[in-house]
């Protein structure tokens, strides 16, 4: 029956050939060393932001101390400098205080709760495009501990009460240089009424694996199809690696893993050419990587975008392939008037029914927590 659902041209530029199941790569991320560090006043006054300090000069980057705590002189000549100097910045600041009132994130997870805003990769699909204000700079908030210890108030008795920390960045591109993602798990690994959950597209996973999360921690790993990683993903892992760093998070500790439950988000899901050909390849390879009994979810998120997305997309990749085309999608609506644009109802049906019975046959005890 699904050959019958159509090919939506989600690429302006056609794949060069028909499918053919793509020679594993196996790549990991590149460290992202910004040529830019910022730190403001506060921001060194925190104990942790005395710790990001440390890390940063150890990879023997060069710190400008900042006058004040606003951040100034971060726009380039047009929007493309801009976008690549903010991408290239790394501002530790302090969290404001509004950063203590957290704000719900159905379906994900209870509650967000940002260590960071602001991301080093390059996906030219970006979901953070509109969301954040100002040039896309990587700020890391040297106030962590306060943050965490306000989560504490919204936990809810009776119940474990889920916080999401990568709503904003991606957790594990900027580890190596804050060291955030190791504190939240340490903490969360005290507390009894919560969980933390995070998902990245990088694959240095290492410097987790001996932490004590007492399963408190479920470590999710974003994956896509081939065509769609390697041609709008830029500056992350393979997916191969990703798939590897998942096997070696979901691994229990005497096998030399880190014994974390753990998680697939396939996104953003395309209708690529060939498209089933490549997430069932995808489907495939994840149950070669996880040919073990692990604590596992999948979460499944659909390609979408904005008006607003869509023309910051436009200035940060003027040569993206992505197509925008509002008529082949559906606009949905939310209870304050904003529009996004999804898939067609009739596109969307048997996208969803394939996905479903593909990761049930292959995983029937490993829940789908939701579609959109």
């Amino acid at each position: 029956m699904f050959d019958s659902l159509p090919v939506l041209p989600l690429f302006d530029q056609p794949t060069a050939a028909p499918f053919m199941a793509p020679e594993p790569l196996t790549k990991s991320a590149k460290l992202w060393l910004p040529k830019r560090v910022l730190f403001t006043p506060d921001a060194l006054d925190e104990p942790f932001g005395q710790q990001i300090y440390e890390r940063v000069t150890a990879h023997d980057l060069e710190v400008e101390i900042l006058k004040s705590n606003r951040l100034t002189n971060l726009r380039g000549a047009d929007a493309r400098e801009t976008y690549r100097n903010a991408k290239n910045t790394l501002a530790v600041v302090k969290a404001p205080a509004g950063a203590l009132r957290l704000q719900p994130t159905p379906p994900s997870a209870d509650w967000q709760m940002n260590l960071a805003e602001g991301c080093p990769a390059h996906c030219q699909y970006c979901y953070l495009a509109g969301s954040l204000q100002g040039p896309p700079v990587v700020r890391v908030f040297a106030n962590l501990p306060q943050l965490l210890e306000n989560t504490a108030s919204y936990e809810q008795p009776g119940r474990l009460t889920s916080f999401e920390v990568s709503c904003y960045t991606d957790v594990l591109g900027i580890e190596h240089l804050t060291g955030s993602l190791a504190e939240c798990v340490r903490y969360y690994g005290t507390r009894e009424g919560s969980r933390l959950r995070f998902v990245s597209k990088y694959d240095h996973v290492d410097s987790l694996l001996n932490l004590p999360h007492q399963g408190h921690t479920r470590a999710r790993v974003s994956l896509n199809a081939e065509p769609v990683a390697r041609r709008m993903e830029g500056g992350t892992a393979s997916v191969e690696a990703r798939i590897q760093a998942l096997r070696k998070l979901a691994l229990p500790v005497e096998q030399g893993g880190g014994g974390y439950p753990v998680g697939v988000v396939l996104a953003p899901i395309m209708l690529i050419p060939d498209w089933r050909e490549h997430y069932t390849n995808l489907l495939d390879r994840v149950a070669a990587a996880l040919d073990f009994d692990c604590d596992l979810t999948v979460e499944f998120i659909t390609h979408r975008f904005t008006p607003g997305s869509r023309d910051v997309l436009r200035e940060w990749y003027p040569n993206t392939a992505l197509n925008f085309d509002e008529s082949i999608r559906a606009a949905k609506r939310n209870k304050f008037g904003g529009v996004k644009y999804v898939f067609k109802p009739d596109d969307m049906r048997p996208l969803k029914q394939f996905f479903y019975e593909e990761w049930q046959h292959r995983f029937p005890n490993a829940p789908v927590l939701y579609w959109t």
